[in-house]
Parts: structure tokens; sequence; C-alpha cells
């Protein structure tokens, strides 16, 4: 068995390896699962967000803060941040899908991870085993192509697979901390597909993602220190921040868990293929899944026939297969094929108008 199967490796600081014992579940109690599912979905652009969270916790903020902080230390959350979208910001990205040397798939995953629009990358039990999403900023040089040309040749992958969004059904990763199996698998009311165009925003708009993202600290007022950076008042930013959400720029601003150690340590990518007359309705059902977090359709190939991609997460694959069985029942599409990802090379929160992208360009564009 190669090393890659015994490890996981941290974006955080390439080349750092821990074990699977570090990526092992902390115990939480029953407030602490609550705090969890308010900070992945409650938190508010507001002055005090916490004391927010603390109304709806029915605790005070000091404890809501403390609790944070608690679950920070322990790698049960890993950063509370602005979750900015991607392609409203005229970034180009897509899932890729590589076909890699399976007994050294670290080596290429290294390769590609150096890459700064690399945000996730996983090694799935797939002949083709490397899994990853990239986005290039809106003047590359390269552009998206040409920057997967070159991660190819430098990663010596023998095939690439592009797999971009057709058609955007849900993006909404929070995990379910206090419901079972069966809300994990509960449907609710099928969405409509998001729309995925670029929209228009200005130098403003850009300095408030520069002041923002990253890791929000822990404080009563978490907006204030971007505010002063940007040089508005606080009340000016928050203001100039929920325009950002109305124009599609800010999707939200949320608690991000290290999956493993809140309790879901499987995720399971269900490919479903589906007629193309009826993408359309069983992507928006998929979609309402509560235990999915993503839904796309995407390009089908000679040799992969699937067009609904669902990612779902569970505590165990188990569970991840009862989310997709439910799915399968529901919808009554029955051709799928699920990929489990065994090592996760990289997942962060992709940094936007950093200088990154131009130098990882200037140094692999030749």
């Amino acid at each position: 068995m190669s090393r890659a199967a015994d490890v996981e490796r941290v974006s955080d600081a390439p080349g750092k390896v821990r074990s699977r014992r570090d990526g092992a579940a902390v115990p939480l109690d029953d407030l602490d699962r609550r705090l969890l599912n308010l900070m992945q979905g409650s938190f508010p652009i507001a002055t005090r967000p916490y004391r927010h969270v603390a109304e709806l916790g029915e605790v005070t903020e000091a404890d809501v803060m403390g609790r944070v902080e608690r679950l920070l230390d322990k790698r049960i959350i890993r950063q509370v941040t602005p979750i900015f979208d991607t392609r409203a910001l005229g970034y180009s990205s897509m899932l890729v899908a590589a076909k890699v040397d399976p007994e050294h798939p670290h080596r290429a995953a290294q390769v590609i991870n150096q890459h700064p629009g690399v945000s996730h990358n996983y090694l799935r039990n797939h002949e083709f085993n490397l899994w990853f999403t990239i986005a290039t900023e809106p003047d590359s040089k390269l552009g998206l192509e040409g920057t997967l040309e070159v991660l190819a040749r430098e990663a010596k992958a023998e095939s690439v697979r592009q797999l971009p969004t057709l058609k955007l059904f849900k993006i909404r990763m929070d995990l379910e901390m206090e419901g079972d199996t069966q809300a994990l698998a509960s449907a609710a009311e099928a969405t409509e597909p998001i729309e995925l165009d670029p929209q228009p925003y200005d130098d403003l708009d850009i300095a408030v993602i520069r002041a923002l993202q990253g890791n929000m600290p822990v404080v009563a007022e978490p907006y204030a220190a971007a505010a002063a950076v940007v040089g508005l008042t606080q009340d000016r930013f928050l203001d100039h921040l929920s325009g950002m959400q109305e124009r599609g720029l800010l999707r939200r601003v949320a608690a991000i868990l290290y999956h493993r150690r809140a309790g879901f340590s499987a995720n399971g990518m269900g490919v479903w293929k589906v007629p193309d007359e009826q993408v359309l309705d069983i992507g928006r059902r998929m979609a309402a899944v509560r235990g999915i977090s993503h839904c796309y359709q995407r390009p089908t190939y000679a040799d992969w026939p699937y067009s609904v991609f669902t990612m779902a997460h569970g505590r165990s694959k188990v569970e991840c297969d009862a989310v997709l069985d439910a799915i399968a029942e529901q919808t009554g599409i029955n051709e799928r094929a699920t990929l489990y990802s065994s090592t996760e090379f990289k997942k962060i929160r992709l940094l936007y108008f950093t200088e990154d992208f131009k130098q990882w360009e200037s140094a692999h564009a030749g």
C-alpha cells in the first residue's frame, strides 16, 4: 500500500503530513453541535454577529465566542470566513479528474497543489484517481485551458478529464451536526439552478474582499478590523457587504469545519447517469436532499456517462450510501457510481485578487 493511503496532507503547509489519528473525531456535546450548526448557517453580516448566534442558541455571547475559540483550537472549526462566489467574480473554474501514477499519487498532488487556484484535491477510488478543483483569474494569460496543460505536463498525468459546471443546482457545505441519517436523507422543496454569470464589481468590492477574506478574528465585532483597513465606518462596511451578497459576489459568512474531526469521516461523490431531458428536474430534486452539499450537471464522455454529480457527507460510508440510496429511491435514477476519497491532499478557501496567481504563471508559463 502506498504512503498516500496512510496519511492526510494538509494544504496550509505544503509538504506537511499529519496522520489520520490527528483527523479522528473529537467528542462534542449538544451545545457544541447546536452552535456548529448555527455558525455554519446563521452567522450574520452584523455589528455583533456572535450575539445573534448566542440568541439563537440561548446562551451568552461570551459562551459562543469561548466555544468557537475552543473548537478552533481543537481543529473542529477550520476557520470563520466569508465565502465569495468564484464565478460571480469572473474567475474561470472547473472540476478536473486526472489519471496519475497510482503508486505515487502524492507526487502529482504536490505539483498540482502549488497552483494558488487549486482549492480542493482528493485521492479517489477510481481509475481517474486525482480529483481537484481549480480556478484562474479573469486576466490570466494562460487561462484555464493553458494552466491545465502545464499542470498535466508537470504532474506527469497520463490523462486529464475536464468537468466544468454546466448547471449549478447547489453549493452549500453545511454539516448536519444534530440530525441523524434520516435527517440527512430527507428532502426539502426542490431548488432552482443557480446562475453562474460574472457580476460587475469595482475597486471598493476588491478592497473589501482583500481586507476580509481569510480567517476572521473571534471578537465581539469581527468586521471592524476589515472596515478600518478599507477606510469605512463599520456600518458603511456592513451595508456594502450586504450589497455584495445581494449582487451574488458574497454567498455568506460561516464557520468551515474539519469534516473528520467533526465526526464526518466519509465523503462520497455520487455520479448519476441521467437522461438529458430529465437533468433539470432530477438535478433540482437531488439538490434538495439535506445530506447533499454540492450538486452539478457536468459534461459526459464516451467512457463517462454520468451527467449529474452529488457530494454526500456522512459519519461513515454507510451513511453516505444511505443518502445516495434515498436519492435513487426518490428519483428513480439507479445508474450511479460512488467515488470515495481516501486522502485529502488540499482543502482551502480560495483567496482572491492576490499576487500568487501572477507569480505562479510567471514561474510556469515559460
